[in-house]
């Protein structure tokens, strides 16, 4: 009698397991984050959790969203403080428009299975 041997399945990477798929959750996150502003934070934690864990090219996308979220936040804090002069609702638009650029950067780069070139980048 012959035993068959069952290989077992790979398993799919879902959205909290390290990897693309988790990064481009973490990106989405902090686009709806403009919205309903938990969802950065949300994004924030996952990419804590899980940078150090993956490995590769991939962890340049944690590093980059997570140095996203606290620029952004250091901006958003100057910006509101500077509303009293008006200088602050320009910056706090030019600061929207950083952070869209930077998660639409990470989106396209990670969908095309690319690492972020100088994730430790102030700029774009």
């Amino acid at each position: 009698m012959s035993e068959q041997y069952n290989a077992p399945t790979p398993q799919k990477a879902g959205w909290f397991d390290p990897g693309p798929a988790n990064v481009q959750a973490i990106y989405i996150l902090y686009l709806v984050g403009f919205v309903v502003g938990i969802t950065a934070i949300v994004g924030l934690v996952m990419a804590y959790m899980n940078r150090g864990r993956a490995g590769g090219w991939i962890e340049t996308h944690y590093t980059w969203a997570i140095r996203t979220f606290w620029i952004g936040l250091l901006g958003a804090i100057v910006s509101a403080i500077l509303t009293i002069v008006a200088i602050g609702v320009v910056l706090m638009f030019a600061l929207a428009i950083w952070v869209i650029v930077r998660v639409v950067i990470g989106l396209q780069a990670v969908s095309r299975g690319e690492p972020i070139k100088n994730p430790q980048s102030w700029m774009l």
